[in-house]
């Protein structure tokens, strides 16, 4: 049971919610809240592990013997590469803050809608420190065009696994319930 649940949570009226494969989950509206907090949680550890070891990076490169060496425009997008890591770990932890606040108020349902866009905005604005990152690296290493062109393709292959990937999924999906066989094309 969760801590979030009120004491008449278990007279609510179950709700079948959408199909999932085919199946219902039967599920309360806190029960899928409940749920879906949980999956949002793993999902937020993963990310949250590449945003510390991407900040960990990014802070260390400050005190090595070469970043004297940096031009403005490398000085300037290491410094917003770096601000954009802390704002990716601020928005990717705080679901956690939001929970804690709000903690044993009954609002689960609200929580989790506040969380997921959070984690939407968090994932985005990775993407443009993973980018910064990679144009910051290759344009010390290898040249400006170089790293503009690194940092271009990073950016496309996150907005394309994280961005239309998924889209195109949901849609293949929603045709599919459509059409009745409940399961996307191979």
């Amino acid at each position: 049971m969760d801590e979030d649940r009120t004491a008449g949570d278990e007279d609510a009226r179950r709700d079948p919610g959408p199909p999932s494969g085919g199946r219902d989950r039967h599920e309360t509206p806190l029960e899928r809240a409940d749920r879906n907090f949980g999956e949002l949680l793993q999902e937020l550890r993963v990310t949250q592990t590449g945003v510390q070891i991407l900040f960990a990076f990014l802070l260390t490169l400050a005190f090595t013997a070469r970043f004297p060496s940096l031009d403005a425009v490398q000085r300037a997008t290491y410094i917003a590469t770096l601000l954009l890591a802390v704002l990716a770990a601020a928005l990717l932890t705080a679901p956690a803050a939001l929970h804690r606040a709000l903690f044993r108020r009954g609002a689960k349902p609200q929580i989790v809608q506040m969380s997921s866009r959070l984690a939407t905005a968090g994932l985005s604005v990775l993407a443009l420190a993973l980018a910064g990152s990679v144009l910051l690296v290759v344009d010390v290493t290898a040249g400006r065009a170089a790293g503009i062109a690194a940092g271009a393709g990073t950016f496309a292959v996150c907005v394309g696994l994280w961005g239309v990937l998924p889209r195109l999924a949901r849609r293949a999906l929603t045709q599919a319930q459509e059409e009745g066989t409940g399961t996307p094309p191979p």
